[in-house]
């Protein structure tokens, strides 16, 4: 899967994972490959990102949007 974090100035990361833990506005809800196409509004909280090498990544967030459609996932947050 490939995903994007992007707020208004910049790209925070972008790369290839295996797993995506998100703080939904609803919940928190994880992607996976193959998920079914989703859009989700997030609130404030955490970002996990697992890299395809195991490597984890944590982005503290304040709020956004996610998509995923076809292993792309994107997501517009406010600020990390």
């Amino acid at each position: 899967m490939f995903i994007e974090i992007i707020t208004p100035d910049k790209k925070v990361f972008e790369g290839e994972v295996k797993l995506v833990q998100l703080p939904g506005s609803k919940g928190g809800f994880e992607i996976l490959k193959n998920h079914a196409p989703i859009i989700s509004t997030l609130k404030k909280g955490t970002i996990k990102v697992v890299e395809e090498n195991g490597k984890e990544q944590l982005f503290e967030v304040d709020g956004g949007v996610v998509e995923n459609k076809a292993n792309k996932i994107i997501v517009l947050v406010e600020s990390v």
